[in-house]
């Protein structure tokens, strides 16, 4: 396993920098993954800021560039960092709502060189999608996929799943296919933030996300060469769990909109640590000698069963963040697995019955018919 501490038997160079340049967005999705005091970052990088750490995760050998958030379009200088990205030499991808978007906007990111958008709906009816987000939304997101496909751009089309959605998989494909969508990511809810806190609400039972897989491999069968589907399962409903961020400070960075850097989008939660910020320290730095970036790599770290686990050089143990937030500490083995102790708090939470949502603002209730 490599060795962290400095650049000679440190780690490897990320090569993928999340750029989340905003927590504003239009919508607010019971499943949203940003923190639960998300308002309380109101302070944002500014443009040269923003320049200046795509100009320094480059320079650390980072190719692959995500523009998110929130909603990345409420960045009004979202044009000025694609152009940097594609004089950098990044493949750019913007991941968005489609809200903020007109076919002006869509031009001029083109003009900037922007390579790849992927655009998300939450459901494949009005009704579901606009609930959920809570935004009237749908009408836009369809006008804007067909826009993105007049662009010439590889257009991935995300549809985070759940139990108000996922008996909805065909549908959700039928649309995916007549919107000519290249790439289709079926991912379950990542309970983190505001998942978290509805997971009872939208956590699918096990025969809901077996029925959804056998159709989409049965699409994937028909549609292949035409449009690639990525079916992603509940950590919830695995037996061994996901190498997450392909291992703890090893190819992925995320710099929050108030400058924090962050080796998986959720480490914030994570106590003990000073995180590290772009206004008081260069990515350099941070990448090979910030705490939080060396804490949980390799194996060293590793308890039993992890670390005489001959999987652990597959899956590095699991999600670090999920260990901390289901058990109350990061260094345990990631609950998911069933060979971790504590094991049985994923079973409660899949015997949990359901409770009603909660909204990041007071909405007037109703009820979801699906």
């Amino acid at each position: 396993m490599q060795k962290a501490g400095s650049e000679s038997n440190g780690p490897a160079n990320p090569q993928w920098l999340l750029a989340e340049i905003t927590y504003r967005c239009p919508l607010q999705c019971l499943y949203c993954s940003n923190p639960l005091d998300f308002a309380a970052y109101q302070q944002e990088l500014s443009t040269d800021t923003w320049l200046r750490v795509l100009r320094e995760a480059r320079a650390l050998g980072a190719v692959q560039l995500g523009f998110s958030g929130g909603e990345p379009l409420a960045r009004k200088d979202l044009e000025v960092l694609v152009a940097e990205s594609r004089k950098l030499g990044y493949y750019s991808n913007l991941i968005t709502s489609g809200i903020g978007m007109d076919e002006a906007r869509l031009a001029a990111l083109k003009e900037a060189g922007l390579d790849h958008v992927q655009i998300s709906f939450q459901a494949s009816s009005q009704e579901v999608n606009d609930y959920i987000g809570g935004a009237k939304t749908f009408e836009k997101k369809m006008a804007m996929a067909r826009l993105i496909k007049q662009y010439d751009y590889p257009m991935v089309l995300n549809v985070v799943l759940h139990r108000h959605n996922i008996d909805d998989i065909a549908s959700i494909l039928d649309m995916a296919e007549a919107l000519e969508a290249d790439y289709v990511e079926l991912a379950n809810t990542q309970y983190y933030g505001w998942a978290l806190l509805n997971r009872s609400y939208l956590l699918p039972t096990l025969e809901q996300v077996e029925h959804a897989k056998a159709i989409s491999q049965d699409y994937q069968a028909r549609l292949q060469g035409q449009m690639r589907i990525l079916y992603v399962i509940p950590d919830y409903y695995a037996n061994r769990p996901k190498p997450c961020m392909a291992g703890w400070g090893s190819l992925f960075m995320a710099v929050a909109p108030d400058g924090t850097v962050l080796p998986c989008h959720a480490a914030r939660q994570i106590p003990g640590f000073t995180f590290p910020n772009v206004q008081d320290m260069d990515l350099r730095s941070i990448w090979y000698d910030s705490p939080i970036f060396n804490a949980f790599r390799g194996d060293d770290w590793m308890r039993e069963p992890c670390r005489s686990c001959p999987e652990k050089e597959k899956d590095f143990g699991g999600c670090r963040c999920q260990a901390f937030q289901l058990t109350g500490d990061a260094a345990n083995a990631d609950p998911v697995c069933d060979l971790s102790p504590q094991h049985d708090v994923i079973l409660q939470a899949i015997s949990a019955p359901s409770s009603e949502p909660v909204f990041r603002t007071v909405r007037h209730s109703r009820e979801l018919t699906v």
